[in-house]
């Protein structure tokens, strides 16, 4: 299960973004996920919250923003409705290769954290 390794990474990058905060309690972090990472958004929460199972951030949600990846003809440039579970080879208008976009996404885009005398969240910026 590499979702282990990578629910660490994000926590890794989640501790980096909050150096200038010591003491800061994770909340809530939002990460964006593509389809073609081959990362299960499930597994990644239940690893995430093992790995923090016991610490001070215990509870801390992680939200998934799942990104699909698209088909488009070059040489039409429309974008392609694709079988589920499934890929075009041809565009069915002209016959040219589909190209595939997007769904390599990996991204720690938000971080909601609270301040040890502080209670109200902070949300850092999007990265």
């Amino acid at each position: 299960m590499h979702e282990l390794s990578i629910a660490q990474s994000i926590l890794a990058g989640t501790r980096t973004a909050l150096t200038p905060y010591p003491g800061a309690r994770v909340e809530r972090v939002r990460v964006a996920v593509g389809e073609l990472t081959a990362i299960e958004p499930e597994l990644l929460r239940f690893a995430w919250e093992a790995l923090l199972d016991g610490t001070p951030d215990a509870g801390c949600v992680l939200d998934v923003e799942w990104r699909p990846a698209r088909q488009s003809c070059p040489a039409c440039g429309v974008p392609r409705q694709r079988p589920e579970h499934g890929w075009l080879m041809v565009c069915e208008e002209c016959g040219g290769a589909l190209r595939i976009e997007g769904g390599q996404e990996l991204d720690l885009l938000q971080v909601s954290f609270v301040l040890p005398d502080d209670e109200e969240d902070a949300d850092g910026t999007d990265r």
